[in-house]
């Protein structure tokens, strides 16, 4: 036990947390330490609560550890909830049974507290299920306070309905809203139910590089660091696909890797600067292929998160059963706005596109003003999930060229929501004309496009050794939580999310 510490003032302090400082110290006082290293619970209160008649007649004991939540004292007795990540159980406590010196204890806990309890299980005179605390243990005393409402005069500790401070301070978001953790542990059965089916299917998990010389795989700014040892800038990865391509190169004909991505870009309640990807590849096969991966793998995993393939996302029904909808770009965006696509003039789109109330910008090239087309006219209406396929070469610098449409590359994405969740690839294994394409990339990053990526001469000579006929795939994790979830925003299901400075 250190030695006694007394509590300073401080103008950082409130007085609720002075008071908390103070009964710290006559617990040291006391004799007890308020930190121990570790306890041994033998039951989560969940179990308790399932077979609580069968449990109770047994007259066990049982050892449980939580939060404290709600404490109640009535003279020399006293009730108290008592919360672990499982559930919620009503303790009830007297002084007979504890004993002076742990009864004076118990009078210095406070909400929020972390104690282990053990006990036998009763019903109350009220009914409520409850254990008959013989013995707890301090296991951490908390000196901050749970934030409370005011509710018929009474402190509330159970609504925090401000989703910015939750966003800014998680752990006080779970201990308080079960909602967020099951929304939480909801993504978190998702990403092991993507592992599954990945490795069931023969695909092997491998790990890339966060830290690049020269990022690419996408259009995307990123971020910058630096290597002191090295002397040399670094970027945070912005994709996985040019690294897992050198997997297939080298021999691994299926890699699949669920890793953080990083882009330096916008924050709304669609994207987030750091977020989650599933990438997988698969040699010898193709975009057709890819798409049919996409069906089992949504279906799959919907069902074993949400135990069935339907979710409900802003009150619209979402169904994950096969077949999804499948129709080419060029040929939804000429059905629903009159416009062909396809091998156009950029002066030409460019008019069409803003007489069908798109703002284009002057620097803008065919593949941008295409992307507005249809993101602004025809992506929120793709509410059941539905294939884009065949997207003009302007938009798809990594994807082989359609085996039979002039001008088109064998691509398509998946939008279920509104949302885009898929993008895969045929993908391109020609060096010569990716060469080609990555050098039209190179003017137009000369010309000031800061999305655009640099040229990548080591991913160039590796495509170079040979790379069989491949298909690609990337899927969004956060945005495909959002659906099984019903989270409305981004940072609903990113545990720690960034967020604006406040002002």
């Amino acid at each position: 036990m250190p030695p006694e510490q007394p509590v300073e003032p401080s103008l950082e302090l409130d007085h609720v947390m002075l008071a908390r400082r103070e009964k710290l110290q006559r617990i040291y006082n006391l004799g007890f330490e308020p930190y121990p290293n570790s306890y041994n619970r033998n039951v989560a209160i969940r179990l308790l609560l399932e077979d609580f008649d069968a449990l109770s007649a047994a007259k066990s004991n049982y050892s449980i550890a939580g939060r404290i939540i709600s404490l109640r004292l009535m003279g020399k007795a006293a009730f108290a909830h008592l919360q672990d990540e499982s559930g919620r159980l009503q303790l009830y406590f007297r002084k007979d049974i504890l004993g002076d010196l742990n009864w004076e204890l118990f009078t210095l806990l406070d909400i929020g507290d972390i104690i282990g309890a053990e006990g036998y299980l009763f019903l109350t005179k009220t009914g409520e299920r409850s254990l008959h605390i013989e013995r707890f243990t301090l296991l951490a005393k908390s000196l901050r306070p749970l934030p409370a409402v005011k509710e018929k005069g009474e402190q509330v500790w159970f609504r925090w309905d401000d989703k910015e401070e939750r966003y800014r301070h998680r752990p006080i978001d779970l201990i308080l809203n079960r909602d967020t953790r099951e929304v939480l542990l909801k993504r978190s059965r998702l990403v092991k139910e993507l592992r599954n089916f990945f490795d069931a299917k023969g695909f092997v998990e491998v790990e890339t590089p966060a830290l690049q010389p020269i990022y690419g795989g996408a259009a995307a700014r990123p971020f910058v660091t630096h290597h002191n040892t090295l002397d040399r800038d670094l970027y945070l990865r912005i994709a996985d696909e040019l690294y897992l391509k050198r997997a297939v190169i080298g021999g691994m004909p299926r890699v699949f890797e669920i890793a953080k991505d990083f882009r330096n870009e916008g924050i709304d309640r669609m994207h987030s600067p750091e977020f989650t990807m599933c990438e997988a590849y698969a040699a010898y096969e193709d975009y057709s292929f890819a798409a049919d991966l996409i069906e089992e793998l949504l279906f799959a995993t919907a069902t074993a998160v949400n135990g069935r393939p339907a979710v409900v996302w802003e009150d619209r029904a979402i169904d994950f059963t096969p077949p999804f909808k499948r129709i080419s770009m060029p040929e939804i965006i000429l059905d629903k706005t009159g416009i062909n696509i396809v091998q156009r003039r950029r002066e030409e789109l460019a008019l069409e596109a803003r007489r069908a109330g798109v703002e284009v910008e002057a620097n803008w090239s065919v593949g941008q003003i295409i992307d507005a087309l249809f993101s602004q006219l025809i992506q929120p209406a793709l509410i059941q999930p539905t294939f884009i396929l065949d997207y003009p070469i302007e938009l798809s610098p990594l994807a082989k060229r359609h085996r039979s449409i002039d001008g088109l590359v064998e691509r398509f994405e998946l939008f279920a929501g509104g949302l885009e969740i898929v993008n895969a690839f045929s993908e391109l294994n020609d060096p010569i004309d990716q060469r080609r394409r990555f050098e039209e990339q190179a003017r137009r990053r000369a010309e000031g496009d800061e999305e655009t990526p640099p040229l990548d001469e080591d991913f160039l000579a590796a495509l170079e050794l040979g790379m069989p006929p491949t298909a690609g795939l990337g899927l969004g994790v956060d945005r495909l939580a959002m659906l099984f979830t019903g989270a409305s925003a981004i940072r609903d299901v990113i545990l720690f999310p960034i967020l604006r400075t406040r002002a």
